[in-house]
This record gives structure tokens, C-alpha cells and sequence, in this order.
């Protein structure tokens, strides 16, 4: 697992910008970082000459909107990453057409749709799959927080939460990159370095002593002596690893290797985290680790027996697709930036390993174009491949994409921009609702008005009756739509439809309220359902794009 060649964890920045914040190094533009400013490091590698420029500043947009919690406006992305903003004025064009990111005002925000990137690592992966239910079960029975982890280089990276709801809560994300030496999971994956490792974990310590360049941990306290070479010493003898307050004071945690049964190697750790008001790190020892021990065993023993995964269908008519793109929208559309990432969604589970042909074959592109691509991506940390099979693997990197902001998405948050665009386009009030616990009742979740003198008006968190609604209509009954004419109050009419996860329960509904003078019972059917269900299967999608490998609170 080769270390990092620069102080910038998530590897190479756009050409001709610093490494870290991506600042134009030409004096072209204010130095107004997005991110902290980073120590000087040494150089990153230049790119191979094949390698495709376009992709590689289309990157360096999706990290620095990352970075700064998923929205900037393109003056903020022309300053952090040093590029001109006709340049990101056309990819932010293009993130925009595949439904990556949505123009919001002045700003460029991330969309659920992103997410389709590290789904593909994540289910190429499979840890999270087959692991993460003996994850969640040992979260629900110890009542504390546990995590899966893998390497990504000198660091570690997360791919599986089951946080506990608390006063004192974790705040990490499935995507976040913490260095591996403040952490317990990092003294076990240290354990397999090689010297080169060790040497490269060295030269980005010495560059960045306070971790800096990672945003999710808070900066290292000075004075805090530097045990990690002790510390995996005895993580390698007794095959566990505490976290007494490495990150911060008060969170402590223990972690135990889960072990691929092909090779041996750690496949990803398991950790039970804490807080030490409820559990010291002594305790940890003798209470938890005997049970996360158990829970490891299980794992591993579902890794042996795991049949090989049957392969996903392919992604189809992507090729097509942007080529379309481009003659619709012209010089405003990078073609090769979005070729470049559905190259991404080539893997899936059963597609974890794939050589260039398949990758072509997969997404429809020439091998000559998937070959800059995949060039491209190992060059940027996000593929590597194989010397022997010559076959492409993604990395953890992946994950950096847009992942860990919008892996905390609620069913709220991703639904209110498709609600004001259906405002927008019917000019009435649009609403969010789910039922409360006992069922009797629905709980308004987001809503979206219109300008008018006469307007539904019912606030965000108010209960209503299920059966005098058109949205608890539409979830009791949970197919189909359903119309509410003037029953819950004279002049009121409202059209619902269900909202489905991906196991296909209604958990949330959808709908139009109006005063009743405005359209007839028949003109609801025939004017506003239509586009009522097709505001429903966008938000259905998205809902389903981001709850594949996380959690999407339904309130």
C-alpha cells in the first residue's frame, strides 16, 4: 500500500496550482484559500503526457467543492483551484448536464447523482455489503458507534458508519480521510508498510506536523508525543489497536483487522468508538474488544463463504449520450471530462477488476479513450492496476469525489430542490410529508411555495391527520395517487403521490395543494399529476443513489 508522494492526501491538484489549496502559483489571482493553507511539499509527479487535462481540472473541481462541504460559487472555485473561470464556468457547465452538481443562485452545489461515483468503488469493494449488517448489529447491541475502514495510503478512509444518535456524536462521514497515525485503525494497516511507506509517512509528516491537509480531524495538538511506530509495533503483536483520544479529547476507540481469506492481508478494520465519559480505554480493552472480536470472526467467516458476485448490468448508451450532449450545448460541454468519469461507473459489484477492454466495452467508449482515461486516474490515485493481470481496480480515493458531504443527506434535503422546481412549474405549493410512528398522523418534512395572494400555508414540522390528507392517503394506501377535495378544509385541494426506497416501501409522499378555485378535480388529474409523478421519480432516484451504501434520515 504505497504512501503519499505529496502533502496533499487526496494526491494532485490542477496543473500549475499549489498542491494542497489549489492557488494559481502565477500571482494571477488573490490568495483567498478555501481550505487551510499547506506547508510546502515536495513536487507531485508531472502527468503523463496521455493523460486528459480536461478530466484532471474537472477532478480538481469536484475535490475543492468537497472540501468545502459540497457548494462554492465559481469565483470561490476559480480562486481554489487556480483555473480561469471560462474553464470552470464550462465544467461546472458539464457537472451540471450529468446531473453532478445544480446551479443554485451563484453557487455550484453538489448533487446525490455524484454519489453513482463512490457507489461504484463501494460495490467493486463488496466490504460494505457483506459487512456492513454485522456492523450495525453490534452498533444496536453495544449502543456505541462502530466503523469499517480501509487503507488509502498513509491514511485511513471509511466506508461503512453505524453511528449512535447522542448529545456527543461522531461527525465522520463514509468518504472522510483521517492520517492513519492519529487513529486505531492506522497502526493495524501500518503493520503491512513497506519501507517506502514508512519513508514517504515520514516526508508528509515532517511537511505538515498539525494535518493540516485533513480537513476532517481537528489540527494536531503541539506537544503530543509521536508513538506511531510504537504503537503499530503493537498493534502487529496483539492484533488490536486502541484510540485513547488520538484525534481529540474525549473520543476513544478500539479496532480489531478483518482479514481477506484470499491472502491474508487486511481486508478493512472494524472499530467500536466511544466516548470516554462512558468507557476509558482500559475498558475498551476488556469490554468491547472480547465482543468485537466475535463480531470480526463473523465477518471474516462471511468473506470465505460469500458466493462470487453475479455482474451488475453495464452502464449503456453513455457514449451516445455524450455525444449528444456536446452537439446540443456546443463549446460549453467538455466532452472528454464527461467520458473521462463514466469511465467510473464502468465497476460495480461482480465488474471489481476490469482490463481496458472491458472497461470500453462496459461504457461504449474507444479503447484509445478509455486507455487516457484510466491513465488518467492512476496518475490522479483514483485506479491502480495490476502488474500481473493488467487488470484496473479502483482506489478508496474515489470516495473523495463529492462522497463524505452528501453521505449525511436527509430525505428533506435532497427532496427541496426537486419541490421548487415543481413550484416553479405548476405555481402552487409543493410539500414533503412522512407518517409519524403510530401512523395516524403525517409529518410535513420540506415544502416549497409559490407567489400568490392565496396560498396553502402549513409549516414544516406540522402534523395533520393521515386520513384527511391526500399525502397520508398516498402512504397508507401506497400505490397510485390520491386526491383530497376540500375534506381537510373548505377551498383546499391536494394531489399525492408515494415516494419509494430502493425495497420499493412508500416511506415519504409527495404533493400539490390548491386553493380549489384554481383547478377542478379533473384538471388535477390530467394537468398536475403528470408532472407530480415525474417530480416523484427524480426524487425517487436520487433518494436511491444516496441510501445504496448510507443512511438517509427520513425527517
Amino acid at each position: 500500500m504505497p504512501a503519499n508522494t505529496t502533502t496533499d492526501p487526496e494526491a494532485h491538484g490542477a496543473a500549475g496550482a499549489d498542491a494542497r489549496t489549489g492557488h494559481s502559483t502565477a500571482g494571477t489571482h488573490p490568495a483567498v484559500p478555501a481550505v487551510p493553507a499547506a506547508p510546502t511539499a515536495p513536487a507531485a509527479p508531472a502527468a503523463p503526457a496521455e493523460a486528459v487535462a480536461p478530466l484532471m481540472r474537472g477532478v480538481a473541481v469536484l475535490r475543492q467543492l468537497t472540501l468545502a462541504g459540497g457548494a462554492l460559487s465559481p469565483s470561490a472555485l476559480e480562486r481554489a483551484t487556480g483555473l480561469a473561470r471560462s474553464t470552470v464556468d464550462r465544467i461546472t457547465a458539464t457537472l451540471a448536464r450529468m446531473g453532478y452538481v445544480r446551479l443554485v443562485g451563484r453557487d455550484v452545489v453538489l448533487t446525490p447523482r455524484l454519489m453513482e461515483l463512490g457507489n461504484a468503488y463501494l460495490a467493486a469493494l463488496r466490504l460494505p455489503a457483506l459487512l456492513g449488517a454485522h456492523a450495525d448489529a453490534l452498533a444496536d447491541e453495544l449502543d456505541e458507534s462502530v466503523s469499517l475502514a480501509v487503507g488509502d495510503r498513509d491514511g485511513i478512509r471509511f466506508i461503512h458508519q453505524a453511528t449512535r444518535r447522542r448529545a456527543m456524536s461522531l461527525s465522520f462521514r463514509i468518504g472522510d480521510l483521517l492520517p492513519a497515525e492519529r487513529t486505531a485503525p492506522g497502526a493495524l494497516f501500518a503493520t503491512e508498510w513497506t519501507d517506502e511507506d514508512w519513508r514517504r509517512w515520514h516526508e508528509r509528516r515532517s511537511a505538515d506536523p498539525e494535518d493540516r491537509n485533513f480537513p476532517a480531524v481537528p489540527p494536531r495538538s503541539p506537544g503530543r508525543p509521536d508513538d506511531f511506530e510504537e504503537r503499530t509495533a503493537q498493534a502487529g503483536r496483539e492484533a488490536w489497536s486502541l484510540d485513547d483520544q488520538l484525534i481529540e479529547p474525549g473520543l476513544v476507540a478500539v479496532s480489531a483487522p478483518v482479514r481477506n481469506p484470499a491472502d491474508g492481508r487486511i481486508a478493512c478494520v472494524a472499530s467500536v468508538v466511544s466516548h470516554s465519559s462512558r468507557h476509558s480505554a482500559r475498558n475498551l480493552r476488556t469490554t468491547l474488544l472480547p465482543r468485537l472480536r466475535e463480531t470480526v470472526a463473523a465477518m471474516e467467516r462471511d468473506l470465505r463463504e460469500a458466493p462470487p458476485p453475479a455482474p451488475a448490468p453495464s452502464p449503456s448508451g453513455l457514449a451516445t449520450w455524450t455525444s449528444a450532449s456536446k452537439q446540443e450545448l456546443g463549446r460549453d460541454f467538455i466532452e472528454s471530462l464527461a467520458r473521462g468519469l463514466t469511465v467510473l461507473t464502468a465497476f460495480d459489484e461482480g465488474r471489481t477488476a476490469l482490463t481496458l477492454t472491458e472497461v470500453a466495452k462496459a461504457t461504449g467508449l474507444a479503447r484509445a479513450t478509455a486507455r487516457r482515461a484510466l491513465i488518467t486516474y492512476e496518475h490522479l490515485g483514483l485506479a491502480s492496476q495490476s502488474r500481473d493481470t493488467r487488470t484496473f481496480t479502483l482506489t478508496p480515493r474515489v470516495l473523495s469525489l463529492g462522497f463524505p458531504p452528501l453521505s449525511r443527506a436527509s430525505l428533506s434535503g435532497i427532496a427541496q430542490p426537486h419541490l421548487e422546481d415543481l413550484a416553479a412549474h405548476v405555481h402552487e405549493t409543493t410539500s414533503l410529508a412522512v407518517l409519524t410512528p403510530s401512523g395516524e398522523e403525517i409529518q410535513y418534512t420540506a415544502r416549497a411555495t409559490t407567489s400568490r395572494i392565496m396560498s396553502v400555508d402549513i409549516t414544516v414540522g406540522a402534523r395533520l391527520p393521515a386520513r384527511a390528507t391526500s399525502l397520508g392517503r398516498a402512504l397508507l394506501a401506497g400505490h397510485g395517487y390520491a386526491l383530497v377535495d376540500e375534506e381537510l378544509e373548505q377551498g383546499v385541494r391536494s394531489i399525492a403521490v408515494p415516494i419509494r426506497d430502493r425495497a420499493g416501501r412508500a416511506v415519504a409522499a409527495t404533493n400539490i395543494a390548491l386553493h380549489a378555485a384554481r383547478h377542478t378535480r379533473e384538471e388535477c388529474v390530467e394537468d398536475l399529476l403528470p408532472a407530480l409523478i415525474r417530480t416523484a421519480h427524480h426524487l425517487e432516484e436520487d433518494l436511491h443513489m444516496a441510501s445504496r451504501f448510507t443512511r438517509v434520515a427520513l425527517t
